[in-house]
């Protein structure tokens, strides 16, 4: 059934009428499907609470409210969330019972809890997350935001971005604020991340209006979005166009660019104060701080040691696949041999000019298309929206990974966007190609989001989470290994590739445990010689990774854990069901709940069995 406003109004008011009546009055009705639906919209009220507290998130969605503003990070906004997340909390549990709901509506309740509980735990680690950083910090997400994500369709569209430029100096005020409340718990990032920081805002402030040369990234894009705006084509409409590049230059120059010279001279005075240490067990509680990391990319119990030896495991276990397929590619000698074959023949590299980042664009898309073209072999449906291949813009891309996936904007038609870093195309071998395209696109990330768009007879904080990264990454690289399944990777080099693919997950779970935890410590220098040793990627790759585990400690264990419990559940689901297993039915009892935990997704197979 579409989520109609009138369906959506009748929930939002039947929930909000519906607490306010208090268990007693929710659980007489014993009726399921009535308490699910009265359930629901409780929960479309909490969504919408947290989505007004969010202008950007708003903006990620598609809506065109506050389109102007940028989110609150101060600490009274901090505090507000928490008590919000502990009301939410408490609200659930003493209104609603969740064995009177539907089995749907359990799921519900269950997530929410969960939800609301992370939100709670998180608040305990404030401050620790090292604010600016060369993955996602805020000196490079400020730019990356309002050129991926802040569309300008019509006149208002870009005054709003006006304003959201001249709105930049209170957030960096903020984010420097937090930045000297990293320091004061004794969290400063490495020393190391500064200077990505500091070449970040160095690529923001180059160019037009800063100085000579090519316009510099926001006023790129800006004007580029800008002139895209359907006018009248007479004079007025010109002129009005001319003013607002005038009203974003004069904001780049006049707040921009000042606030950025600030968080530049802050970044560099903690940088001399900022030690070499590389992992959290040197934090405050920096053991239980990991622990918390882990629990929540992992969504499971494991802990960093057992992790650690099941990544151990899986190296040697994919080593071994590997080398029983080098005969088959006529390579006679050893794996660190063969390794080293695969780090540098020219032939499984485009060349670094335009024409070869072109190639590999183009070669992506062929892929892509292709695995769309039989998609409907594993699948019920195919996904709905568009997707577009493109390369990471040029002021993010010595920061950033080699592929990311961003999701679709939910109400303005936002495509879903593939983004290849074309960098160094060393860093892109021939031979994963495939299996990368597969992990961010088709069958993985942009699949599994817009099925749990479209499912629209759920609360919307279950479509739109992303929350649990062990279930989205794990997908992803489930579906690597599923496109092996389909009978894909007809080059065998590309079947080894989908193997050093998964070797490097496998990799992260020994160099992330390495590094974080107190029983290991391990420096940044034997992270890059462990990658070195036993993968075959290109030292910037490696170095570039490491680098990466070191400021998100926990998140690089997702992968690999919930590629395998996915792949447990449709083995166990396979045996026990023999000739009545579907392939596509168990691709929708995984995506058809939307993101859940990985405990709560076992369930479910458990219950299509």
């Amino acid at each position: 059934m579409p989520f109609t406003s009138t369906r959506r109004r009748f929930l939002l008011a039947t929930g909000a009428a519906f607490a306010s009546l208090g268990a007693p009055a929710i659980r007489a009705a014993n009726d399921p499907a009535l308490a699910t639906m009265r359930l629901n919209g409780w929960l479309e009220t909490r969504f919408d609470a947290w989505l007004a507290a969010s202008p950007l998130q708003q903006t990620a969605l598609g809506l065109k409210t506050n389109l102007d503003r940028w989110d609150d990070l101060t600490p009274q906004r901090f505090a507000a969330d928490k008590a919000r997340a502990e009301k939410d909390l408490a609200d659930l549990r003493d209104n609603f019972g969740a064995d009177e709901l539907s089995t749907e509506g359990r799921l519900s309740y269950r997530l929410y809890e969960y939800e609301s509980e992370k939100r709670i735990s998180d608040a305990r680690w404030r401050g620790l997350d090292y604010p600016v950083n060369q993955q996602s910090g805020w000196q490079q997400q400020i730019a990356s935001f309002l050129i991926n994500i802040h569309r300008i369709d019509t006149v208002e569209d870009a005054q709003a971005y006006v304003a959201r430029l001249n709105g930049v100096a209170g957030l960096i005020d903020q984010v420097m604020a937090l930045m000297r409340e990293a320091e004061d718990k004794g969290a400063l990032a490495p020393r190391f991340v500064y200077g990505h920081v500091l070449r970040d805002c160095r690529n923001l402030l180059t160019g037009a209006p800063f100085g000579p040369g090519t316009d510099s990234p926001l006023y790129a894009d800006f004007t580029a979005k800008l002139d895209g705006v359907r006018d009248s084509g007479n004079k007025e409409g010109r002129v009005i166009k001319q003013a607002l590049r005038a009203d974003a230059a004069q904001a780049l120059s006049d707040v921009v660019a000042p606030a950025y010279r600030k968080l530049m001279a802050l970044a560099e005075a903690q940088r001399s104060r900022a030690g070499t240490d590389d992992g959290v067990w040197r934090l405050p509680e920096g053991e239980a701080y990991y622990a918390h990391q882990l629990a929540a990319a992992t969504t499971t119990a494991m802990t960093a040691a057992e992790i650690h030896a099941f990544g151990l495991s899986e190296v040697a276990r994919l080593q071994d696949e590997i080398r029983a397929r080098m005969p088959k590619v006529d390579f006679t000698g050893d794996l660190p041999g063969f390794f080293s074959f695969l780090r540098s023949d020219a032939r499984f590299r485009y060349p670094q000019t335009s024409g070869g980042k072109a190639a590999y664009l183009a070669r992506t898309r062929e892929v892509i298309a292709a695995m769309d073209a039989r998609l409907l072999e594993a699948f019920s449906r195919r996904p709905a929206g568009d997707l577009v291949v493109q390369a990471v813009p040029a002021f993010r891309e010595q920061s950033a990974t080699s592929a990311f996936y961003q999701g679709p904007g939910a109400y303005d038609g936002r495509p879903g966007t593939y983004f290849v870093n074309t960098y160094d195309m060393a860093a892109l071998p021939t031979y994963e190609l495939e299996a990368v395209a597969y992990h961010e696109t088709i069958p993985g990330h942009h699949l599994q989001v817009s099925y749990a768009r479209a499912l629209s007879d759920l609360p919307r904080f279950r479509r739109f989470s992303g929350s649990f990264i062990a279930y989205s990454e794990g997908w992803g690289l489930y579906c690597e290994r599923l496109a092996k399944d389909m009978g894909f990777y007809q080059d065998p080099y590309a079947d080894i590739g989908r193997l050093t693919s998964e070797l490097w997950r496998a990799c992260r779970l020994v160099v992330d445990t390495g590094i974080h935890a107190p029983e290991t410590k391990w420096s940044r220098e034997k992270a890059i010689a462990y990658l070195q040793e036993n993968t075959p990627n290109t030292a910037g790759d490696i170095v570039n990774s490491v680098e990466r585990y070191i400021v998100n400690p926990g998140q690089a264990t997702a992968y690999k854990v919930g590629m395998n419990r996915i792949i447990a559940a449709r083995e166990d689901a396979k045996a026990r069901l023999g000739d009545r297993f579907d392939l596509k039915e168990f691709h929708d009892v995984v995506l058809n709940h939307g993101p859940l935990p990985l405990t709560m997704l076992a369930e479910n197979v458990a219950a299509l069995i």
